[in-house]
């Protein structure tokens, strides 16, 4: 294949340390309704999966590309993956494909992406779908050149299947339970087989539910590398506020890792994935997409780094003036938050995940960094969070009234709520994320 998969962050353990990829947000529609998820693909302070804070059209998705790829060199990989599905909008996921090889072509006539020649500017393009209209699309995507498709699927029996999708709309007709379950299931496995004799690169995702499909996953694996997948990612549901499985226990990391490790036995798994959201930007854990929020809706006015600074700092001041409107009758208030921060920027560290805290103080309408303050790391991933840990961490953020985290999981939650520590998620930069902390912690006083 012309294109090396040593270069496709998601294909390869050793490209996600170097290479970056984005995802363009240009499929809102989606056939199928799972119970896993909400919808809300709108929202800017949830990093998951089907979320995005923005929709483009073809050509708003070329000019971010484009501003993209300049400011970081290392982009090789482009990919419609949502917020609904990437063949339910094909006409958009298409287009969108074409202008930027055309424009990667325009730019240098002698290579065109995926090209022969061995160097950091070639992209590679990918999709991420549910399947269903792969029996319609499978030959188009052949055509088009997209040599790295990943589909989702969860279950190969139908009974399963009813507990997972609530209904699927396939030709105009509205299909529930088992029948919608057996003609998705179907469409999944031919398009599979499909692409892969026709030398595509076929991921294959599995949301793993406990109670629901994860006894049954030993046996997709299986069902899928017969059919020719490249690899596996076996991923924990994420219980989306709104959802069916609002309040459905969350798969831990360690039993995702041991299902990982019985599978691999059969086929090659994905270790090292992050469940990103529909615009991600840059490298695997290390998403960059605030920095090109409303790109598109901007580029008519040039803005010299000057501007953007005073238009953040009117933003900032914006939004504490807002929650500070009484700030007469408040303004003796005092919080202190915690916030897990990798970059010092942004709100890009899952609780469990860190081993620094950065503590701020609300005081006088006004946020002050205190320090920086080190923590014993909540989870290893493959280890169970022993309870001395546990202990250890609510230590050392006992005198917080929060916890602020890109996220964080059930029980790790619930231990902070019993010691009396808000948690929160939110997916921005500090500043607005603590504005939301804030007002929030008003509130519930």
């Amino acid at each position: 294949m012309a294109c090396s998969t040593e270069k496709h962050p998601c294909y390869s353990a050793d490209a996600h340390h170097k290479f970056a990829r984005m995802h363009l947000p240009v499929a809102p529609k989606c056939n199928i309704s799972c119970n896993y998820c909400n919808r809300k693909f709108d929202c800017m302070n949830e990093s998951r999966p089907g979320v995005t804070s923005e929709l483009l059209d073809p050509n708003e998705a070329l000019f971010k590309f484009q501003v993209v790829k300049e400011k970081i060199p290392q982009l090789s990989v482009v990919g419609i993956a949502g917020p609904g599905d990437a063949l339910a909008n094909w006409k958009n996921t298409k287009q969108t494909i074409s202008l930027i090889k055309e424009s990667i072509e325009q730019q240098n006539p002698l290579k065109s992406s995926c090209g022969e020649a061995d160097d950091d500017s070639e992209i590679i393009f990918c999709l991420s779908t549910n399947g269903l209209m792969l029996p319609l699309y499978a030959q188009e995507i052949v055509d088009l050149g997209i040599n790295h498709v990943t589909i989702t699927i969860n279950t190969l029996d139908a009974e399963i299947g009813a507990k997972i999708y609530k209904h699927i709309v396939w030709n105009g007709v509205v299909y529930k339970g088992e029948e919608a379950s057996k003609i998705l299931i179907n469409n999944q496995l031919h398009g599979l087989e499909f692409l892969a004799q026709q030398g595509v690169l076929v991921k294959v995702n599995i949301v793993m539910i406990k109670g629901v499909n994860d006894h049954h996953i030993p046996e997709v694996v299986k069902k899928v590398k017969q059919l020719g997948a490249f690899m596996t990612n076996i991923m924990p549901l994420i219980p989306a506020p709104g959802s069916v499985f609002e309040d459905h226990p969350q798969t831990s990391m360690k039993e995702i890792v041991q299902m990982r490790k019985d599978c691999e036995l059969d086929l090659q798994q994905m270790h090292h994935c992050k469940q990103c959201r529909a615009d991600a930007i840059g490298l695997l854990g290390e998403d960059r997409s605030i920095e090109f929020r409303d790109l598109c809706k901007k580029k008519a006015a040039e803005k010299t780094a000057e501007n953007e600074i005073k238009v953040a700092q009117q933003e900032v001041a914006a939004i504490t003036e807002a929650f500070d409107s009484s700030a007469e009758s408040k303004k003796d208030e005092t919080y202190k938050v915690a916030v897990a921060t990798k970059s010092g920027i942004i709100v890009d560290l899952h609780f469990g995940h860190a081993e620094e805290f950065a503590i701020y103080q609300y005081k006088n309408q006004q946020f002050l960094l205190l320090e920086k303050r080190k923590v014993s790391k909540y989870c290893n991933g493959e280890d169970e969070c022993k309870e001395d840990k546990r202990k250890q961490m609510v230590n050392m953020l006992r005198d917080c009234d929060a916890v602020l985290s890109l996220r964080i999981g059930h029980s790790a939650e619930q231990n902070l709520v019993n010691h009396g520590i808000c948690s929160f998620q939110h997916y921005e930069t500090i500043e607005k994320s603590l504005a939301y902390v804030v007002e929030n912690l008003k509130k519930a006083n």
